[in-house]
């Protein structure tokens, strides 16, 4: 599971339907709807929110404005549309590493929209997100080839 930081616009067909099926599941397990995934990592901030339904809500809401944008017809009854989550922060350590991840997956499976994405000097992050200075969240799994 990749709950993304960055902002869904960078994310290839293929990774923006994945960020929503993924969302989708975060979303079952902080409703206690599934067990599986439960200890998973990226749900990390989403459980530290105040309101944790909601802010899986609101970036779900930031996956689907996307995925709209792109022409895309995901399912919208599957999320709650006036779901409002206070923004959660997200480290530049934290967002620069998942750059470099987002980044190493498209060389592989869409190199041409890697090519285009070198020339992004400063990614946006999710609109649920707000940078802050910091390191690599501790809750990420650190890859070897970072």
């Amino acid at each position: 599971m990749r709950l993304w930081s960055v902002h869904p616009q960078y994310l290839d067909a293929k990774g923006l339907v994945a960020l929503w099926r993924e969302g989708l599941l975060a979303k079952a397990v902080l409703s206690g709807k599934t067990q599986g995934y439960r200890a998973h990592p990226q749900l990390v901030r989403f459980r530290e929110h105040e309101r944790p339904l909601d802010a899986i809500n609101a970036f779900l809401a930031g996956v689907l404005h996307e995925a709209q944008t792109r022409g895309y017809r995901f399912d919208a009854r599957k999320i709650d549309p006036t779901a409002a989550a206070s923004p959660i922060p997200v480290t530049v350590g934290q967002l620069h590493y998942e750059w470099a991840h987002l980044l190493r997956k498209l060389h592989t499976r869409a190199p041409e929209a890697a090519r285009l994405l070198t020339a992004v000097e400063h990614p946006e992050p999710h609109p649920l997100f707000f940078l802050v200075e910091g390191p690599i969240a501790s809750w990420e799994v650190v890859s070897a080839k970072t």
